[in-house]
């Protein structure tokens, strides 16, 4: 799509029309932009459109507030993804109401091929962080290639994006606010040093959306929509949680939920999940596994057969080449040796090593295959 960025962010904006009906009207005019430009009467033709939200959209006064956030985003380095786009989430594409525009900080492979989501109570126990810390380094040891998901609040939240990090996997928070700011703040930290490896902040809020109970709920839907599944780790009777759960159902993802003690109150939102059949019970990988049809062994890193007819774009073959030349190198020399920057040698890096081009080594090292 080539449209101006603005109208897709200001279709987004117009009242009245969530995501099903914009993608409704995009299926109709053929873009975003021709949306603003079509008349009233041929509006009110399209299949849930109507008179009402026709004269919202003749009418609506959108084009500044898409213009103030297409110049926020350019000055903080961020990405809108439309749902058109190549680069937007793919499993996203499955829910019927994925937003269509996402705003993306960092450079995150959102399309990996492996995603859980990994969620839980704010309250997390010693017994529920050791869970998550040990369930996601037998994922690391196995070699997958898996993308955490999570939702950066205090808690099980936290401990995913933490025990992803530890273990070199790629993890993405989605925000319930715009990407201006981090909150809690205290994760401000962990929330950089998911950008700086190939992870991100992840939100379908604008800049300085306030911070709202409700926006949180509403962003639990991507944080399902992103995964092939989603695992429960300690939840109360109600919480974000078994929103999240819920919505997976809805979307027909798997779920999963770990068992606690009986009688703890952090696990008796997990056992309703089990009981009730709107989650499978898990206490290993080997359950994950089972259920989803994964195989390690197909995931280790030495398994994968380098593409033979991999059509490099101009900055992977550099960094091939520069390999290839040099043998093992760390990603920081790579950076000074090609002069490109750590936020497109990161996401290039991981990509190569996705098509098994090249192979990630202890210490952040690289060498071509």
């Amino acid at each position: 799509m080539t449209d101006n960025p603005i109208f897709k962010i200001a279709l987004s904006l117009i009242p009245g029309i969530g995501s099903i009906t914009a993608k409704s009207l995009i299926a109709f005019t053929g873009s975003a932009e021709q949306v603003f430009r079509e008349k009233e009467g041929a509006l009110r033709q399209i299949p849930g459109v109507g008179s009402i939200l026709a004269k919202n959209i003749i009418s609506s006064e959108v084009m500044s507030r898409a213009s103030r956030e297409v110049e926020f985003i350019q000055k903080n380095g961020l990405n809108a993804l439309f749902y058109l786009d190549g680069d937007y989430p793919q499993r996203l594409l499955g829910c019927p109401d994925a937003p269509i525009v996402l705003y993306v900080k960092g450079n995150p492979i959102l399309n990996c091929p492996k995603a859980i989501s990994i969620v839980g109570t704010r309250h997390a126990t010693e017994y529920g962080r050791k869970i998550v810390e040990q369930f996601i380094s037998i994922l690391a040891e196995r070699g997958y290639r898996i993308l955490i998901v999570s939702g950066l609040a205090y808690g099980i939240d936290i401990q995913s994006h933490k025990s992803a990090l530890r273990n070199g996997l790629p993890t993405v928070a989605v925000l319930g606010h715009g990407l201006e700011t981090v909150y809690p703040s205290q994760h401000t930290a962990i929330a950089r040093e998911m950008t700086e490896n190939n992870g991100g902040l992840i939100s379908d809020f604008l800049s300085y959306s306030p911070i709202d109970r409700t926006n949180f709920l509403r962003r639990n839907r991507i944080i399902a929509g992103l995964s092939d599944a989603t695992l429960v780790v300690e939840s109360a009777k109600k919480g974000g949680a078994l929103v999240t759960a819920d919505i997976a159902n809805s979307y027909n993802r798997d779920v999963f939920a770990f068992p606690g003690k009986v009688g703890d109150p952090y696990s008796e939102g997990c056992h309703f999940l089990i009981k009730s059949n709107r989650a499978a019970l898990i206490e290993t990988v080997n359950d994950l596994e089972y259920v989803m049809n994964w195989s390690a062994t197909q995931s280790q890193p030495d398994a994968i057969q380098p593409c033979l007819f991999y059509d490099f774009n101009p900055d992977e073959k550099l960094i091939i080449d520069l390999l290839r030349g040099e043998g093992e190198m760390a990603i920081d020399m790579i950076c000074i040796k090609t002069t490109l920057p750590m936020n497109k040698v990161s996401p290039t890096l991981l990509n190569l090593e996705f098509a098994g081009i090249v192979k990630g080594l202890p210490g952040k090292v690289f060498k071509a295959l």
